[in-house]
């Protein structure tokens, strides 16, 4: 699948395409429905198609203390639009500039001029161009003034509840990690490069993995049994995400803890998959309450796998 980031790398090309827009956060079976209705008719048109998404998301410009958490980053993004066959992804970078532009030249300059769209995907509460002043009418009226066909997703629901981004967020602000992952069509991971920590960890006899959140929040917080994947390989473990207010942490990372497992994971590629919860996160009087506190998290967890 190709990446195409930024405006300004639309080339000739790239004219001509079935589009679909939105935030795709999850890539959720929700989001799989309409994929497979936009890829059905790029085939049937003989055309590439194509996501369009936002980085950062409109919200975490705007009003970045009240935008939802995010179930996925770009690249979590990008690797499960490539497995379902979408041809490109579109990044557009969300600023106060692009933010400005008026919703007719959206749609004339970029879609039809630049894009070349002949078919396009969005839903019907879709809104583009400064103060969020078009459209689903407008693109609509203008689709059939300038030759594409436009189209409303539509809602896709499991045991009679819509499919949706924030339903799959309240499952995992409930813990309920089956329902998030029946709604996403796999289970709710967190996916990055390890990065170097503190070490801490390593002090106690617990070294960890160090994930930083590149998000603005994080769908989930407090410790939980884990499952991490690198390469073939899978290992039961315990995990923190939060700040780490007993160390005084700042930045929101997931630091986790894998049973078994002797070696260097640094500038490796992990995915962490959450089982169980087993706590929130609180800050302690000291790093020895912590350290008594941490063995207790991990024989829970070794517990609850072993049941």
């Amino acid at each position: 699948m190709e990446l195409i980031r930024g405006l300004h790398n639309i080339r000739a090309q790239h004219n001509g395409c079935v589009l679909t827009i939105g935030k795709f956060d999850g890539v959720h079976l929700g989001h799989q429905a309409v994929l497979e209705s936009v890829l059905q008719k790029a085939k049937l048109l003989n055309l590439p198609a194509v996501v369009m998404v936002f980085e950062p998301q409109p919200e975490e410009l705007f009003a970045p203390e009240h935008a939802p958490a995010r179930l996925s980053v770009l690249r979590d993004k990008y690797i499960a639009l490539e497995k379902l066959g979408v041809h490109r992804l579109l990044c557009v970078r969300f600023c106060a500039e692009f933010s400005s532009m008026s919703p007719h030249d959206f749609i004339t300059n970029l879609l039809v001029k630049q894009l070349g769209v002949k078919f396009l995907v969005v839903g019907d509460d879709f809104r583009f161009g400064i103060g969020r002043s078009g459209d689903f009418t407008m693109l609509a009226q203008e689709s059939k003034a300038q030759g594409f066909e436009l189209v409303s997703t539509q809602s896709f629901r499991l045991h009679d509840h819509r499919i949706s981004s924030t339903a799959i967020r309240n499952a995992l602000r409930n813990d309920d990690f089956t329902l998030a992952a029946q709604m996403l069509g796999r289970p709710f991971e967190v996916a990055g490069t390890v990065v170097h920590g503190e070490q801490n960890g390593r002090k106690i006899g617990f070294p960890t993995a160090n994930i930083l959140l590149k998000r603005t929040k994080s769908p989930v917080s407090g410790v939980f049994a884990v499952k991490v994947k690198h390469n073939d390989n899978v290992y039961n473990g315990v995990a923190n995400v939060g700040h780490r207010p007993t160390l005084n942490g700042t930045k929101m990372q997931l630091e986790a803890h894998l049973f078994d497992f002797s070696g260097d994971l640094y500038s490796q590629y992990i995915r962490v998959e959450f089982v169980s919860k087993i706590r929130n996160e609180v800050k302690f009087s000291d790093f020895g309450e912590l350290t008594v506190q941490i063995k207790k998290d991990a024989a829970r967890a070794k517990c609850l796998f072993a049941n």
